[in-house]
């Protein structure tokens, strides 16, 4: 049995209201919302991985984005101080929205507007898709769980090997 992409994975968590949600904003059926959210959270994966292997403060950006949600969830009163669950990684999602939308558009057509309002809708379920990811990667490699000052560079191991990891390797 072969590993989801993270494309499958982004669609099922999403809710059948979001997905409805898209395609009436797409005038289409289901079918092509599930079109369009694959190439969106394809075009966001991709867009991680190049950010990753920045030699710039992207790159930091990323590793720290990536280690907030391979951190298991806080519990208990900790919790009450506004803890920041999924804040690195939301607002990375919301910052790369812009141009991810425009990638997309430009690849099928679809007003960069309305791929803006669909990423609006799978950044919650992208950020659960990687926390999921990021905890069967951690349980599959008890005691190699990176840390923030690893390497950054895909497949040199510490985040970057998480984020290869959490994005499904090769594929998108």
């Amino acid at each position: 049995m072969t590993a989801s992409s993270f494309q499958d994975d982004v669609l099922d968590g999403l809710a059948d209201r979001d997905l409805n949600e898209i395609a009436g904003l797409l005038g289409t059926d289901t079918g092509g919302a599930r079109e369009a959210v694959a190439e969106t959270a394809g075009a966001m994966s991709s867009q991680l991985r190049q950010k990753a292997v920045a030699d710039d403060g992207d790159a930091a950006e990323v590793r720290e984005a990536i280690a907030e949600v391979a951190e298991p969830p806080l519990q208990g009163v900790a919790t009450l101080g506004g803890g920041l669950a999924g804040g690195l990684m939301a607002g990375l999602l919301t910052k790369m929205s812009r141009p991810v939308a425009q990638a997309v558009s430009k690849k099928t057509g679809i007003p960069a507007a309305n791929v803006d309002r669909i990423i609006r809708v799978l950044i919650p379920v992208v950020m659960a898709v990687f926390a999921k990811r990021a905890a069967a990667t951690k349980g599959a490699a008890p005691g190699a769980a990176p840390s923030s000052g690893a390497a950054p560079g895909a497949g040199s191991g510490g985040l970057g090997e998480l984020l290869e990891q959490i994005l499904g390797g090769g594929k998108q």
